[in-house]
Order: C-alpha cells, then structure tokens, then sequence
C-alpha cells in the first residue's frame, strides 16, 4: 500500500513546514513544526495560510505546465511561438504531448495546495486564542477558496481527477466533473458565507476575500453549466446553485467590495510605469500612469517576491510566465520592451485585424494598449530569425518585461523592477503579479448572467466597460458580450475556456490558420499539422494528459484520460520544422 498513495502526496509532505510526523524517539518535538505544535496561535495561522498561496508560484518555475501559460496559449489570441525545441507551448496550442510526464509540476504543486488547505482545515482549530472571530473567518475564507481554486484548475486541465479532501494518505480513482464541480461549489460557497464583509484594501493586498470568491463562483458556475450543459451548479452537501444565486452574489461584490474600474485599462500594465513611461513615446502621448499591481481592480493574482535571486526558492519568485513571452536576443533594441525571453505566444493576425474592422469597436484604445506591431513601435528589433517560429511580428503588451531608464544616472536597465526592490536583470527583475480575476470581467459576466442589468454607475456591466474604452453603449446580445470579453480580457488565461464553454472552439481554428508567419525566417502560413477539431473531441473537449508516472503509480487506480494513451501524440514528430 506504500506505494499506491505516492502518486498524489508521497513527493509532496517532505516539503511542507507543517506537515505531521512521528519521532522514532517518543518525545516532544523541539526543532521542528509539525501538527503537534503549529498552529498554535493567531501568527502561526497566518503563516500556514500563505503556505497555502505559496504554491501558486511554484508552477511558475515551469511557466509551460502553469495553468495560466496552458489557458493563454490554446486560445486563439496567441500562438505558441518560441523556438524549435519549446515545444510545450506548441503542443499546448495543437494539443499535443510535448514531454514525458508532462503536466507532472502542474498535477503535484496544484496537489500540494490542496493538501496545505485540507491540513490547514484539520489544525486551524489548535489556535484557542484569536484576536478577533473575523480575523479567524478571514482566514477560513482564504483557505476554502484556495482549495476550491485549485481544484478549479485541475478539473479545467484535466477534467475528473481524484477528490482528496483530508491528509490521510490515499490511492483515490477519478472523481467525476460532476463531484469535483460539487465540491469546488461547496468550498466557494463557505469562503463566501464565512468570509467577512471588509471592503478592500482593508483586508490586505494578495489576499483573496468573500468578494474574490463571489467573482470566482461566476467563473465556475459559467464554465461547469456551459461546457457540460447543465442548468445549476451542483454542491457537495446535496442541493445546487442557480443562475440568479450567483447573479445576487455578483451584485454583492460590485455595490459592496470596494472594487471598481480604475480609470484607464492601459494603468493595469507595467509598460505605463513611471520609470518607463516617460521614455516611451505611446506613454507620453496617452498620458499613461501605471496603478501598480495593488489597485482596486485586480482582485486575485500571484503576488512575485521584489527581493528574487537564482536559488531554487528564489527562482519561484519572479514570474517566469513574463519571461517566456519575452522577446529574444539580448543585442536588440526593443526599448520599452526587454529582451532574453523565448518569444512564446505571438499574437494571431486575426486577432489584430477583427479588432481594427469591427464598426463597433472604432477607436477603441485597448487594442494598441494591448497589442505591439513591431514593425511599427520596434523597428529597430529584427528578433532571432535563425530560432524563432510562428513568428507574427505582433506581441502582447500585458504581460512583457519592460526595461527603463534611471532618471538619476540615464542608464537603461533591464528591468522596471529595479525601481521598486528587484534586481537589475531581465529575468529575475519579472516582478510582475500574474491577474487571475478583475473587476472587469465581474462587471461582464454579470451582464451574460442578467442579459445585461444595469448595475454600475447607470449602465450594465458590459456597457460600463466599453465606457471606461471611451467606447458608445451597445444593446445587450450574446454575440456582443463574446466581442467585449475578447478584446477587454485578451491575454488573460480566460479566452481557451470561454471558447470551450460557448462551444465555439472551431474559433479557435478560423482565426488560427492562415496567419502569415516565419518559421527560422521563412516567410509562410500558420496551418494545424493534426486535425485539431479531432484532437480536441479526442481528448475529451480539450482535456491534457495526465502524468504517465501518476498513473503508474497508482497501480491501475488511476486511468489515463482519452487520446493521450497510444503513445502517437506527440509534438516534436508533427510540427513543421526542423529541431535542432
């Protein structure tokens, strides 16, 4: 039996300050934290709670195999780009396997959070002595959405996956959708009804409150009813959660969090902070002045350590995921834009065009705010023909690293982070916070879950967007609310399961192929080598491939998920260049 439960924890309670363990020596523990000594009290408590948000980061030491890089990549915003050996970022976007055992970090770190928060449940009771009841509740709120949240992210990846809901070693089968829906619902609703009703920023940057945990039962809700046609969001408890349930608990976090629209979107990105904006012309023209990644917007995120170095610790905290969409070659001059990444993710065409044709979207700012056409703003920067593929010569702006200049010396830096604790450095200078949910999106599924109610400042959600774009009012439709949620959130990890819950994946595949491309410099045209249509019917409805080692592992447990098990499926064979 020892070696049935090594697929889920074995790897991962040697790692854990709070762990449990028996001495062979029956004596009291005098060096070390375990569940006979921590929690004992209120700061002890804190600190197994941000044990919990520490392994949103780790997975950023394998951006490829981190839910946000999976979810952005697939969508048709972007493709996978790099060179010819990342191939993780371009069997994400055919779905194809790229490595063995790949989706390992993200199945064991997602893993490990849940086994933080079910611990944290299990002991949070040790501490007798609170400062206040809300303090205690704060915290319980923080720990039933953090295991929700990672369940959300397994059941997305993976579809059914084994529901561990206590430490106790276990070799569990696939819960089905279904179940892990019921009980990410259960743990959301908790968060929610015991979470105390402190407006932000009182409760803390980073940290996520009731309101985060209104915003991301929307999420949930939106994408277990549509991509799996049901009418209600089950709960583990029996009953289920409604439409209008969720719709009430939208408007709660709107009229009441604190949260709210900060002026202009372009603030929400680093390449309008003030240490580079004043040497880049689109800044300076625009009148752009960053908010800083703590603003009244950005209502969970993972938060990156100012303070990084090069130790394995230290490398969790810059973000990875900025470096990766990063451009290459360390010699160009890209200024604002820093250099040294791997030219991940370029953006479609499409994309691009759509947005400049559509008549009800003329003059909106977000798409240059949003979108770098080389050519045009970087003409100086030839990139790295010799490497990159599935190059467009079109690059995200919201998530980039972005260089500056002291205004003290002149000298350009590598990074922006400099100016606030960070290296000088292109890689751990990334300090950047990786935005799960913002207001925006609240405001926009609100309006698709009450045809577009009018609830912020006179307008309905949708319409209170496209004003803060400087962009005139349009009647409530399905069809509009698709064109607001691309273009507001493009490039933010929602776009791939949007698609998947509409059933408008074949989206995907129009505003893909026939991007005009370069492939090691070679002019030509982005086409699918597999049938994608197929692939993603195949495996499920866009469902990745569970580590072989896991299922191995389980000793038969544990079955593999469809059209990930001939062994057939791999991207190095079906990509259109050459490796090297």
């Amino acid at each position: 039996m020892e070696k049935k439960i090594k697929y889920i924890i074995a790897s991962l309670f040697c790692v854990m300050l709070f762990a449990a363990c028996d001495d062979f020596l029956d004596t009291d523990n005098l060096t070390m934290k375990d569940t006979s000594n921590f929690p004992v009290n209120e700061t002890d408590a804190f600190q197994m709670v941000n044990g919990i948000y520490s392994v949103m980061n780790r997975n950023l030491a394998d951006p490829e195999e981190d839910p946000f890089f999976i979810f952005d990549i697939a969508s048709d915003d972007r493709l996978g780009g790099g060179s010819q050996s990342n191939i993780g970022a371009q069997g994400v976007d055919r779905l194809m396997n790229a490595y063995v055992d790949w989706m390992k970090p993200l199945w064991q770190q997602r893993y490990a959070g849940i086994n933080r928060a079910n611990n944290a449940l299990e002991t949070i009771d040790n501490v007798t002595s609170w400062s206040s009841e809300k303090s205690k509740n704060q915290l319980l709120c923080e720990i039933y959405f953090l295991r929700a949240w990672y369940y959300f992210n397994l059941a997305q990846v993976f579809n059914g996956v084994p529901l561990v809901l206590s430490t106790d070693p276990q070799n569990l089968p696939k819960a089905t959708p279904d179940e892990v829906y019921a009980q990410i619902a259960s743990d959301l609703k908790n968060a929610i009804e015991i979470g105390p009703s402190t407006k932000y920023p009182e409760f803390g940057d980073g940290r996520v409150s009731k309101w985060t945990a209104e915003g991301m039962m929307a999420r949930v809700w939106l994408f277990y009813t549509g991509f799996y046609n049901k009418s209600e969001l089950p709960l583990a408890e029996g009953g289920s959660i409604s439409k209008s349930q969720v719709a009430t608990w939208l408007e709660d976090c709107i009229q009441n969090s604190g949260y709210g629209l900060v002026s202009d979107q372009r603030n929400l990105w680093p390449y309008t902070n003030p240490y580079t904006g004043k040497d880049y012309i689109y800044d300076i023209e625009n009148g752009l002045n960053w908010e800083t990644d703590e603003n009244k917007e950005n209502m969970f995120a993972v938060k990156m350590s100012n303070k990084p170095g090069w130790s394995a610790d230290d490398q969790l905290r810059h973000n990875r995921i900025v470096e990766f969409y990063g451009l290459r070659k360390t010699t160009a001059d890209a200024f604002p834009f820093s250099v040294q990444g791997y030219s991940n993710g370029p953006v479609c065409e499409k994309l691009w065009t759509d947005w400049a044709a559509d008549p009800d979207y003329v003059g909106d700012y977000r798409r240059v705010g949003s979108i770098c056409d080389r050519a045009v703003e970087i003409p100086n920067y030839k990139g790295d023909p010799a490497k990159e593929v599935e190059n467009t010569n079109l690059l995200a702006k919201k998530y980039i690293g972005c260089e500056a200049i002291d205004p003290e010396t002149g000298q350009r830096m590598l990074s922006y982070g400099y100016f606030y604790g960070s290296e000088n450095n292109r890689q751990t200078g990334l300090t950047q916070s990786l935005v799960w949910l913002r207001f925006a999106d609240v405001l926009l599924m609100h309006s698709e879950l009450t045809d577009g109610k009018t609830i912020y400042n006179g307008k309905s959600g949708m319409n209170a967007v496209r004003e803060r774009a400087k962009l005139p009012d349009l009647p409530y439709s399905l069809a509009n609310l698709k064109k607001e949620r691309r273009y507001e959130l493009c490039f933010e990890a929602l776009r791939w399961n949007d698609l998947r819950r509409w059933g408008d994946v074949s989206e995907k595949v129009k505003n893909q192929v026939g991007n005009k491309i370069t492939n090691q410099g070679i002019p030509g045209e982005y086409a699918f080598t597999n049938d994608f249509i197929q692939r993603y019917n195949e495996t499920g409805g866009g469902f990745f491939k569970i580590p072989e080692d896991q299922v191995t592992l389980s000793e038969g447990v544990l079955e593999q998920n469809p059209g990930w098990g001939d062994g057939t499926n791999w991207a190095k064979g079906d990509l259109p260049y050459k490796f090297k």
